[in-house]
């Protein structure tokens, strides 16, 4: 389906979306805070401004790429118009966290708690990239046999070469600022965390690990990641959430418990806060054992 520069693939057997191409130029789609069922992958070809995800700010560069996982809170602040292109995928056209190992995107492009949403393109990748959407968009418009499977292709493609991009961006900076520049003890924060989130959700907990107070870790953590420690563990938690409420038909009072909430009203309160949205209505919204695509 076609309309206003937008493609759209729609899942035959929701009505949802499933994949969406979509061109913007002179204009700001994401001027109100956007929370989709969907991955967004944004390229800003130009404009500047800031964007607001999750809890922290970020500049707006021209020819960089952002990225956003499922009902991410994110809305883009320009005094100019952006132009560029977005790539819309649903979980069930495909997932992240089904193929990690085949585009080990997760962790690196979506659901990255401590780095920038945001990658720089460089020359050869615009060109890159460029091809790969003009692939897509005659796909999209002239759709034949296995059309799903070539569009999949290619968004593997646009993910690999992005993810790749990143890391290698993330380790010229850490070279760059001696990263080793990074507190040894927040590197032992990261660890704590993803080692710990199911049993241990407050600042104290950590700062008693680490033998600092909570006062001093936050501060640390707000100069570094631009988020506080708390914000860092409550981000982790619903990352987990959402992917048991997505992958598993656990009941929402199990992926209580087993993330540390005897609770569940509780925990249903913590992951409406954090997503908007109640846990049992997130898994409704993405459809839940839906899938049509494989």
């Amino acid at each position: 389906m076609e309309e206003n520069n937008c493609f759209t693939l729609i899942n035959p057997q929701t009505g949802n979306l499933a994949f969406k191409l979509q061109f913007f130029e002179n204009e700001n789609p994401f001027d109100t805070i956007q929370r989709l069922n969907h991955y967004a992958v944004i390229w800003i070809k130009e404009g500047a401004g800031n964007v607001h995800a999750d809890f922290s700010d970020y500049a707006i560069n021209a020819n960089s790429l952002y990225s956003f996982s499922l009902y991410q809170p994110f809305q883009f602040k320009t005094e100019k118009h952006l132009s560029g292109v977005a790539l819309y995928f649903h979980p069930d056209f495909f997932c992240i966290h089904k193929h990690h190992k085949e585009v080990a995107c997760n962790g690196v492009l979506f659901n990255n708690i401590y780095n920038s949403p945001s990658i720089k393109i460089d020359s050869k990748t615009e060109i890159n990239f460029n091809m790969l959407i003009e692939q897509l968009q005659l796909e999209m418009q002239n759709p034949a046999l296995a059309q799903y499977e070539l569009l999949v292709s290619y968004l593997k493609i646009i993910l690999i070469t992005a993810s790749r991009l990143k890391t290698e961006q993330q380790n010229a900076e850490n070279v760059e600022t001696n990263k080793h520049d990074e507190p040894f003890i927040l590197q032992n924060l990261k660890n704590f965390i993803e080692t710990h989130y199911k049993t241990k959700h407050t600042a104290s907990d950590y700062a008693n690990m680490l033998a600092i107070t909570p006062k001093a870790l936050t501060k640390l953590t707000k100069s570094h990641f631009n988020k506080t420690l708390t914000e860092l563990i409550a981000e982790r938690i619903v990352i987990e959430a959402k992917r048991e409420l997505y992958l598993t038909n656990k009941t929402v009072k199990e992926i209580a418990f087993e993330l540390g909430y005897n609770d569940e009203y509780y925990f249903s309160r913590f992951f409406k806060k954090h997503v908007d949205l109640s846990p049992q209505l997130f898994r409704d919204r993405i459809n839940f054992d839906s899938a049509t695509f494989s």
